[in-house]
């Protein structure tokens, strides 16, 4: 069992900043992919980022693309999602999920997520 808690949620201005950050524990001694998804009020949940293990593969929903990056510390189990130039439709509560294999975007493959962070951009 993997445990994830996300932090780093706040309100912000639009066009401001803020840095998700996805802190990892249990069994992570297992190489694990992860990905951030967000889901708005009244919306289903939809992908953001992921990254793999190495972290040499990243991708990005296009909505995102140029204004989010999606980073990782394998050493300190720890994933992070740097936000800038912020849009009031960012307005969500962010996931971030983990799993052994790579899926990507597909929310459902995943097989531990944490509880969410909020992110509200004023505009």
């Amino acid at each position: 069992q993997v445990q994830l808690v996300e932090s780093g949620g706040g309100l912000v201005q639009a066009g401001g900043s803020l840095r998700l950050s996805c802190a990892a524990s249990g069994r992570t001694s297992t190489n694990y992919a992860m990905g951030w998804f967000r889901q708005a009020p009244g919306k289903e949940r939809e992908f953001v980022a992921a990254i793999s293990w190495s972290g040499g593969t990243t991708y990005y929903a296009d909505s995102v693309k140029g204004r989010f990056t999606i980073s990782r510390d394998n050493a300190k189990n720890t994933v992070h999602l740097q936000m800038n130039s912020l849009k009031p439709e960012d307005t969500a509560v962010y996931y971030c999920a983990a799993d052994p294999v790579f899926y990507g975007s597909v929310a459902d493959e995943y097989d531990y997520w944490g509880q969410g962070t909020q992110v509200t951009v004023s505009s």
